[in-house]
């Protein structure tokens, strides 16, 4: 089992930037993978990038690609993601998730064992 906590969420105008983090514990060791995801009223949530946790290989949605990076840091057990070139489009409350044991490229939210409480992110136009 796994608990999960992100932060790093906030109100920021078009263009501006904003980092979240998701710290991981538990039984941080069984990861295959991590994932960000995001869910905008009356939208489905959505994934938004992945990282696998032997080899750093990063996957992103076409939507954020080039703007947002992931990456991982094993000694501190936190995942992060970095937004560049914030659209209002980019609203939404934003999850961190953890798929144990085994991963592939599906960034489908019901694969996803553990999960954490959110971070709202906001960009105003």
């Amino acid at each position: 089992q796994m608990e999960l906590v992100e932060s790093g969420g906030g109100s920021v105008q078009a263009g501006g930037s904003l980092r979240l983090s998701c710290a991981a514990s538990g039984n941080t060791r069984s990861r295959a993978c991590m994932g960000w995801f995001r869910q905008a009223p009356t939208k489905e949530r959505e994934g938004v990038a992945l990282i696998f946790a032997d080899n750093g290989a990063t996957y992103y949605a076409a939507s954020v690609k080039g703007r947002f990076t992931v990456s991982q840091d094993d000694a501190k057990n936190t995942v992060y993601l970095q937004m560049n070139s914030l659209k209002p489009e980019d609203t939404a409350m934003y999850y961190c998730a953890a798929k144990l044991y085994s991963c592939g490229l599906s960034m489908t939210p019901s694969v996803f064992n553990s999960w954490g409480q959110g971070t709202q992110v906001t960009v105003s136009s």
